[in-house]
């Protein structure tokens, strides 16, 4: 491995990353470094957040840029407003040494107007939001016309916060001759895209494999009923007494609740989401970082861009839609070469979904088992006990008062003493895990296997389907992946299966099993159409047994995956479209 001396960087920088602690450059420095001094190159750099990507295309940027110019050379657009603080903090520490260098950063939820008037005194490199950007450039108030390179880092994340539409304007904005640097942590098909549209025959760089996570971490997952994944979070954090992690959630309602019940349990706690202003989301990212709490409890889009150091663990409270946000996830652990763990509470129809991030991130989780009551208090009192053993003892403190303690406690026996010590620290503990059950969950083996195993026949199971029809389609939105995954979650049932969804253009069909009819209509009844709620209906004609007699052949039915399924013809439904409004289209269950 090479040395930041033998990389041929300029005394200044050299000086500026030595008072940094910095000596031997990491993996995907010793491969970028080089490429960037010596070649005017596009470059793909693939690897995951906290492996050195900052320094990697900062180092570079700094050593090129003329400091007698006052145009701006450099872009650097970030998806979040803290990692464009954080990253716009590491290249002034980089570059410190340098004279003339000046380095801005513009970004959301600050004053426009200051960021207008630092940029006026001219910037060589520039470290942005895309949407705080977009506004400068559409207010005349930057100049990229000058641009030598622009670098989109954590490009995935900034795809999937739906900044497509302004990194499109923003590089239409830049010169034709300039290097474009992609750093992301995962290659998706919109990243490609990217690299594909505005990138000239880029060097791909790869740290570890494709869209792999984070090597130094270990992954678990726990197999719990939804009623006790609650308690079953409590007893992963009360067996690891030193735990500083994540909890990931899926909507923000999730977070308030899991905060509410950890405080209310002691711990110490807090909710990152997206309805906090940005000076409480700042208040509560500097608890954080202090330890001041514990556990940050958030959702995806929250934490987006968030890079906090030495967390032991994360832990997904629900699972991501997608594999790669997996890998985003786990990857905020096991950074620097520190072992971090990436815990998953999975209800028992979503190991399917487990066995789809293994396979893209191609390793094995380890299935854990959720200890039982016994088995944390005998942790926590034998941990506390080691603490008490390794006590440093300041005698010119303690001894004045050791005659008074002495007296004090002389009608207790050793035995007697240690118990009561043990009850004044743990008696809340203890009595929390007084008779708690056994959380883990014994898979039931279905009717149809043991009929099976025992090789008999038995008679059909009739099971009524209930039909039930919706005033909105296409038109408003609505699509067959985002209704099952919010019906999911709004009944709580994870992968719910319906026997059929069609959507269109107006309307939308749902079948489903009569047995949830009641708890599917209560969902359905908080479903809204770009912000408007939606009506639904019970079709009653068409709510029939699915061992039916055959009917009669109807010119409504259509043939789809060799099964006959009547639906609405176009335009024929029993609720008149309401006009949508606003440029943002969609539903969902709130």
């Amino acid at each position: 491995m090479k040395t930041f001396d033998e990389l041929e960087l300029k005394a200044d920088i050299l000086k500026g990353l030595d008072g940094l602690g910095f000596s031997l450059p990491t993996p995907v420095q010793e491969k970028v470094i080089p490429i960037l001094l010596k070649q005017q190159v596009d470059v793909v750099g693939l690897a995951q957040t906290g492996t050195g990507k900052t320094a990697a295309f900062g180092i570079p940027l700094i050593q090129l840029t003329d400091v007698r110019r006052k145009q701006t050379q450099a872009l650097v657009l970030c998806p979040t407003r803290e990692l464009c603080v954080q990253v716009t903090g590491d290249l002034n520490l980089i570059g410190r040494y340098v004279p003339g260098l000046r380095i801005t950063s513009v970004y959301g939820g600050a004053s426009i107007v200051h960021q207008i008037h630092e940029l006026q005194k001219g910037a060589q490199i520039i470290v942005a939001t895309p949407g705080r950007l977009y506004d400068l450039i559409r207010r005349q108030s930057v100049d990229l016309s000058a641009l030598n390179w622009v670098v989109l880092d954590e490009a995935d994340e900034m795809l999937q916060m739906g900044f497509r539409e302004e990194l499109n304007a923003i590089l239409a904005e830049t010169p034709d001759s300039k290097n474009t640097l992609l750093f992301s942590a995962t290659m998706s098909g919109e990243v490609a895209g990217i690299a594909s549209d505005y990138m000239k025959d880029p060097v791909e760089i790869t740290v570890g494999r494709r869209n792999a996570g984070a090597e130094n971490v270990h992954h678990v997952y726990y197999v719990v009923s939804d009623r006790y994944r609650y308690q079953a979070l409590r007893r992963i954090a009360d067996m690891t007494p030193d735990l500083y992690g994540i909890i990931f959630c899926r909507t923000r309602l999730e977070t308030r609740d899991i905060v509410e019940k950890l405080i209310e349990d002691g711990y110490s706690a807090d909710a990152l989401h997206g309805e906090l202003s940005q000076s409480q989301r700042d208040h509560v990212m500097h608890k954080f970082r202090s330890r001041n709490i514990r556990m940050l409890v958030a959702t995806d889009v929250a934490a987006r861009g968030l890079d906090v150091n030495d967390l032991t663990h994360v832990i997904h409270y629900s699972l991501p839609d997608e594999p790669s946000g997996y890998t985003h996830r786990s990857g905020r652990t096991g950074r620097a070469g520190k072992a971090g763990i990436s815990v998953a509470l999975i209800g028992v129809r979503e190991k399917y979904k487990l066995r789809g991030i293994e396979r893209s991130l191609k390793k094995n989780f380890e299935e854990g088992r959720i200890p039982s009551g016994h088995e944390i208090c005998k942790k926590r009192l034998l941990s506390h006990m080691e603490a008490v053993k390794q006590a440093e003892i300041d005698p010119e403190q303690i001894d004045p008062f050791l005659p008074v303690i002495s007296r004090t406690l002389e009608t207790l026996d050793r035995e007697e003493l240690i118990k009561r010590f043990v009850s004044m620290e743990f008696n809340r503990f203890l009595a929390s895990y007084r008779n708690a059950p056994d959380l883990n969950v014994v898979e039931k083996v279905t009717v149809k296997k043991k009929i099976r195993e025992a090789g008999k026949s038995s008679s059909p199971v009739h099971r009524k389907s209930t039909r039930f029809l919706i005033n909105a389609g296409k038109k408003d939105g609505i699509s067959q992946k985002g209704l099952m995954r919010d019906l999911s979650h709004a009944m709580g049932i994870p992968q719910l299966r319906l026997d059929g969804i069609e959507v269109m253009n107006n309307t939308s069909v749902l079948t489903a099993d009569s047995r949830f009819a009641r708890k599917m209509a209560q969902a359905l009844r908080t479903l809204t159409a770009n912000g408007r709620p939606v009506t639904i209906e019970i079709d009653r004609r068409n709510s029939v047994g699915r061992k039916a007699e055959k009917q009669p052949y109807d010119s409504s039915r259509t043939k789809q995956d060799g099964k006959v399924r009547r639906v609405l013809p176009e335009g024929e439904h029993r609720f008149a479209p309401r006009e949508t409004t606003g440029r943002h289209r969609g539903c969902h269950l709130s």
